[in-house]
């Protein structure tokens, strides 16, 4: 019954260190580039405008990711076979969805992404050109009874100077 515990164990402790060691992203493989100057001229440009999955900021061209070199070599291999920009852009929106262009297209799907920020600003003037429109609220001036009891306060002990209060400046 002890081995098997010490087993149970260790089979435990190797399985929590490969996982981490699962968890992490593979290293990208190195770049090969095209024969071609000019295909690799706009491989280049493509890598530049297409967003690196994993790390959602940067272009795939500035990429460590392992998936950053995968779309890398995909996009190489699909201009090596002759395709156009275009139709790389497509297929990269096909597998990766419209995110994985730094600029996407305008369609239904992203009218907020493209016209939510002037809507914003729009209905930020709007509700500033109301509020000015409004003007200022004048308050309408005391009674005699609420000016007597003003005077009677003011006058009161109550409220005057703090015996207890220093000026800012008085050198203590």
């Amino acid at each position: 019954m002890k081995g098997l515990g010490a087993f149970a164990a260790t089979a435990l402790a190797a399985l929590v260190l490969s996982s981490t060691a699962m968890a992490q992203e593979p290293a990208a493989l190195p770049d090969r580039p095209l024969e071609s100057p000019g295909q690799e001229a706009r491989a280049q440009a493509l890598f530049e405008v297409v967003r690196c999955v994993v790390c959602q900021h940067e272009s795939i061209a500035d990429s460590p990711a392992g998936i950053a070199g995968d779309m890398r070599r995909l996009i190489r291999e699909e201009i090596a076979g002759g395709a156009s920009d275009q139709a790389v852009r497509d297929d990269l929106v096909r597998r990766y969805g419209d995110y994985v262009l730094f600029t996407p297209p305008v369609r239904t799907g992203t009218w907020l992404l493209w016209f939510g920020p002037a809507l914003l600003v729009l209905l930020g003037l709007a509700g500033l050109f109301v509020m000015a429109r409004r003007g200022s609220v004048e308050t309408p001036p005391l009674s005699p009874d609420e000016e007597r009891r003003l005077a009677d306060l003011l006058a009161a002990d109550r409220i005057g100077p703090d015996a207890d209060a220093s000026a800012p400046h008085d050198g203590r």
